[in-house]
């Protein structure tokens, strides 16, 4: 059973290579979606987040605020290890979970794990693959302040957060240009998912 990760740097597409893979036979599993569900309403995870940053983070629903807990750690380096704290270990047990469950059901499958962070965690070592999404930072930039409505500002602080193309390109075993057209990105994606093929169905 292959573990692959699937990285790539904030608005760089992941999203629609990552969709793409589970239409091809991927099993994919989201990183973001796995925080979205230890975070979710009154879950263990949520309690903690609240008794460390307060009632400002909940919304009237009961569900976590997203964009306010963002401005609380996004510049502040111990608030935001705080929360990792938090919420990584919880991330931990769900990721675990999930591939014990496709394991159990199809021994053979391709797990592609969608992770933005991979090479901030430092947790290539956990993978028998990496593919990573290029897309130079003035395009993400431009997608971010268009599809998001950040400001430039915004958008270029973000991207500085994460790590540089060099460091993703270095853990790399295949790569996708994402710069390109949609139609470019998914060809390149089907291309990538039949050399995973023939690499792990032999």
């Amino acid at each position: 059973m292959p573990l692959i990760a699937l990285t790539g740097g904030i608005a760089s597409g992941k999203s629609t290579v990552a969709n793409r893979l589970a239409d091809l036979g991927a099993d994919v599993i989201s990183a973001d979606e796995l925080v979205r569900y230890a975070q979710r309403r009154e879950s263990p995870t949520l309690a903690a987040i609240v008794k460390r940053f307060g009632l400002g983070v909940i919304d009237s629903n009961g569900e976590l605020d997203r964009a306010a807990l963002g401005r609380l750690v996004f510049d502040d380096a111990i608030a935001r290890a705080d929360l990792e704290a938090i919420v990584h270990p919880a991330i931990g047990v769900e990721f675990k979970a999930r591939v014990a469950s496709i394991t159990t059901a199809n021994p053979n499958a391709i797990i592609v794990y969608d992770i933005p962070l991979l090479v901030e965690t430092k947790r290539v070592e956990e993978f028998d693959a990496v593919i990573v999404l290029m897309c130079s930072a003035q395009i993400r930039r431009q997608r971010l302040m268009s599809l998001r409505g950040l400001s430039k500002e915004a958008a270029q602080s973000r991207i500085d957060a994460q790590a540089t193309e060099a460091e993703r390109l270095s853990v790399a075993d295949w790569t996708i240009d994402s710069g390109e057209s949609v139609e470019s990105t998914l060809s390149q994606t089907d291309s990538v998912w039949a050399e995973i093929v023939d690499a792990y169905r032999v």
